[in-house]
């Protein structure tokens, strides 16, 4: 049950940035986010289920949480911080900058 409530965040994210990218660059830009969140979703899949199976019990911590639920755990929780950064517009972005109407002054 844990995994299915995680896929279902990682599809509502992906339709999030998809909608985000298709609205600020277009149709290319919004495939391309979804490819780029593909390719770290299945990257990082292999290497949290590595590094869980490394400090883990083959058990796991019961019927709910085993191994596979904990890598795709770390794996949405490290994802989470990357995406925050990846994708996030403050202001200081140069997509915020670009809807203002100012440029900025650095080469």
């Amino acid at each position: 049950m844990i995994d299915l409530l995680i896929f279902y965040i990682h599809v509502v994210a992906a339709s999030a940035v998809f909608t985000k990218r298709w609205q600020d660059g277009g149709m290319g830009e919004g495939f391309l986010s979804l490819a780029f969140m593909a390719l770290i979703f299945f990257v990082g899949w292999g290497m949290a289920s590595f590094v869980v199976k490394l400090l883990m019990p083959a058990e796991g911590f019961g019927r709910a949480f085993n191994r596979d639920t904990a890598g795709l755990a770390l794996l949405t929780l490290s994802e989470a911080i990357f995406y925050y950064f990846y994708f996030h517009n403050g202001e200081g972005s140069e997509a915020s900058r670009a809807r203002s109407g100012t440029r900025s002054t650095s080469p």
